[in-house]
């Protein structure tokens, strides 16, 4: 039966802009499945690259309760001499959770919204299903195909033209590699988060904020961009057609949702803000002037949102990118290192059988010195395995003396990290708001980095700004966001209802 409009509904909500408080007053006209929020639980899908988190959004007495149901571990797998993702077993593990996020609410789901890391994608076969394991960004096959790109057109005209970073992981260099891995140039393909979205609802689309990160968005059409994938020699008939935030794929369908029962007979697919930093801001509920963001997790975000891009020789070579958010505008930011290095490390110091919790490390590193402040982003970092000796490799380069790696050294290890992230988020800061002329007033922090209170601690006093703790799970909270102001599909996403649901849905704590 297709929605009926029931009339119109009136919400007005204050946010803080500011020394004042503006009333946003949203106003939309709503169709029976948005009534029915009070009754029909909603669904968001979070991959990353560590683990993938299904959480489920109920209400009760009009008031919303996000609960994390299911969590898979996640991570590259080696497969002979190439780096890989382990997708049957992330599908596996999805299906788990959609599985018990039916038992959880019979009251049924309305819509679910699948958001993920940037960059890698899936290619298809003829039949749907996919054509061999996606590879995994960090994979080297792109250091020839990166190579091979810049001298058929210039890394600084890529950017003015794409306003994407050029860098080796980026979509543009992963599709140009697959000849060279044996894999069919003329396949079609979707982004990761949009992959699981196909496998749901059976359309095959790229949503904007995700495929931006592709390196394949013009600018100023915000289309695929036809001359570049002809000078590159890629088939843009192998591209998905692009969609808005917000949009409404259409019902969850095929044996999945058969197999999964009742809950999900009427549930809707909704393409969110597909890349999680995307959506981790629409996860936010206040504007955003004046105020970086910071999201810390396996890779650290250090940014704010802009209205027009900024493509200058400075902005390259600062390692600055324009990225398609939620609601239209750009996400201006610059990827560091994050997490990653000390996850890293505990992973090799666990195989050596000195297994540390995060927490215990966070409290010991806190009376350490560190040994010296390293390059987060120099390339051997970005690498796996090995990485204490890697640190180390870079404290000699620095000509500093390394850490043993012994026990009880591991605290000296993480606060050298803490400290050499802290440093790398104040320069960004720095640089940014050179480039855009104007003084940042706070940082909003988002991610797992932001309950590390010494992170948290050294990021304000290397910045010199206030750090506002945001929403650890904000990806999750702007996928509800957005699955709830689409609505039924009949109206726009816009910034302000965006803004209002987050507002909803957020529990905030601010440091002190």
């Amino acid at each position: 039966m297709a929605p009926r409009e029931l009339g119109d509904l009136c919400f007005s909500c204050a946010f803080a802009d500011g020394a004042e408080n503006d009333a946003l007053v949203l106003r939309w006209r709503v169709t029976e499945i948005d009534l029915l929020m009070g009754q029909a639980a909603r669904v968001a899908i979070d991959l990353g690259a560590e683990s993938c988190r299904v959480s489920l959004l109920r209400w009760t007495n009009d008031e919303p309760s996000v609960e994390l149901i299911h969590r898979i571990p996640n991570g590259p797998v080696h497969r002979g001499s190439t780096l890989r993702w382990p997708l049957d077993a992330i599908l596996a593990g999805l299906e788990d959770g959609l599985r018990k996020a039916a038992q959880t609410a019979p009251e049924g789901i309305a819509s679910i919204g699948v958001d993920s890391w940037s960059v890698d994608y899936v290619r298809l076969a003829a039949d749907g299903s996919p054509l061999c394991e996606p590879f995994c960004y960090r994979d080297e096959r792109t250091v020839a195909s990166k190579e091979a790109a810049d001298t058929l057109i210039p890394p600084l005209e890529l950017y003015q033209r794409t306003g994407a970073l050029p860098l080796r992981i980026n979509t543009v260099y992963q599709l140009l590699a697959d000849p060279g891995a044996g894999v069919d140039a003329h396949a079609s393909w979707a982004m990761f988060p949009e992959y699981v979205l196909y496998w749901l609802s059976g359309r095959r689309v790229a949503e904007y904020t995700n495929a931006t990160h592709t390196g394949l968005v013009n600018l100023k059409t915000r289309a695929w961009d036809a001359e570049l994938f002809r000078l590159l020699g890629l088939d843009a008939e192998a591209a998905p057609p692009l969609v808005p935030a917000g949009t409404v794929l259409g019902p969850m369908r095929g044996s999945l949702q058969r197999s999964l029962g009742g809950a999900f007979h009427e549930t809707q697919i909704i393409a969110p803000a597909c890349h999680d930093t995307a959506s981790a801001i629409a996860g936010i509920p206040e504007p955003l002037d004046a105020t970086a963001y910071l999201s810390s997790g396996t890779w650290s975000l250090v940014g704010t949102p802009v209205t027009a891009p900024v493509t200058t020789r400075e902005a390259l070579d600062a390692r600055y990118t324009n990225l398609g958010a939620a609601t239209g505008d750009l996400c201006f930011h610059t990827l560091v290192n994050g997490m990653w290095l000390i996850k890293q490390c505990m992973e090799a110091w666990a195989a050596q059988g000195r297994s540390w919790t995060i927490e215990s490390l966070v409290e010991r590193a806190a009376d350490c010195k560190a040994a010296a402040v390293i390059d987060v982003d120099a390339e051997p970092l970005m690498l796996d395995s090995d990485m204490p000796a890697r640190i180390n490799a870079e404290l000699a380069r620095l000509g500093c003396e390394p850490i043993p790696d012994a026990a009880d050294n591991e605290p000296v290890f993480a606060r050298t990290i803490f400290e050499s992230l802290a440093a790398r988020y104040g320069s960004a800061l720095a640089s940014l708001e050179r480039m855009l002329g104007r003084k940042l007033e706070r940082i909003h922090m988002l991610g797992g980095g932001n309950r590390n209170k010494l992170l948290v601690e050294l990021t304000s006093q290397r910045s010199g700004l206030p750090v506002e703790v945001g929403e650890t799970e904000s990806s999750t909270i702007g996928s509800f966001a957005v699955q709830l102001a689409a609505g039924g599909g009949a109206s726009p996403v816009t910034a302000g209802n965006v803004r209002q649901w987050a507002a909803r849905l957020c529990r905030r704590e601010k440091l002190a």
